[in-house]
């Protein structure tokens, strides 16, 4: 069988095209008064478009060409801007530093028995966070991210290390990135919260001149 032909669009087809790819939310998102510039130019150039026919058809093809152009040069200009919107790292507890540890898990296992996975989980770390700092393992810092939490703890509680390293990462991926929590990851880090709370850190990890670890019994 014989290849089909190349889509040759008419004028009114190419602008629909070109209506239909840029009505997407990513471009009004990025910059308005960009997207409004290059609609402008847009329409300004199809209505410019001289042919013989009075459908358009013989630049049908300069009109597919230019659109293909139009769509690779919005994405490269859109996708810095979007990336730019994503969110960074920060200070896990929002800038909060009077919330104990009892209360995050008071937190966490109201969202979670709400089915709010994704709090639980967050709060759940908060509370693994703020129970060592509250027993001296940890020395309040804020602006502290998981990761470097996750680094710092697993010197003193060794034998959990690669665990908190999982939950760091569910920690970032839930409150930064794009993924969702479930009852599992919560699981895991409850009993991560339970583990690290019945573990005495090493000592000779443990924050110079700070002798008072509490250690539950």
């Amino acid at each position: 069988m014989a290849a089909e032909p190349p889509v040759a669009p008419g004028r009114d087809e190419a602008r629909r095209w070109a209506e239909e790819e840029l009505a997407k939310p990513e471009y009004r998102d990025a910059d308005p008064g960009w997207l409004a510039g290059v609609w402008e130019a847009i329409m300004d150039w199809l209505r410019a478009v001289d042919g013989p026919g009075a459908d358009g058809t013989a630049t049908a093809p300069w009109i597919g060409v230019f659109l293909v152009a139009l769509i690779g040069a919005a994405i490269i200009l859109v996708r810095p801007r979007l990336n730019a919107k994503v969110k960074r790292p920060t200070d896990m507890f929002d800038a909060d530093p009077t919330v104990t540890a009892t209360a995050y898990r008071g937190r966490a296992a109201a969202a979670a028995a709400a089915g709010d996975w994704d709090a639980a989980v967050v709060d759940s770390f908060r509370a693994v966070v703020r129970t060592a700092e509250e027993r001296n393992v940890l020395d309040p810092r804020p602006g502290r991210t998981a990761d470097e939490v996750a680094r710092e703890l697993a010197t003193p509680f060794s034998p959990k290390a690669r665990q908190l390293g999982d939950a760091a990462r569910t920690f970032d991926g839930v409150r930064y990135g794009n993924e969702s929590a479930g009852p599992t990851a919560y699981a895991a880090m409850l009993e991560l919260d339970t583990a690290l709370r019945s573990l005495k850190p090493e000592r000779h990890h443990v924050p110079a001149g700070r002798d008072d670890v509490e250690v539950p019994g």
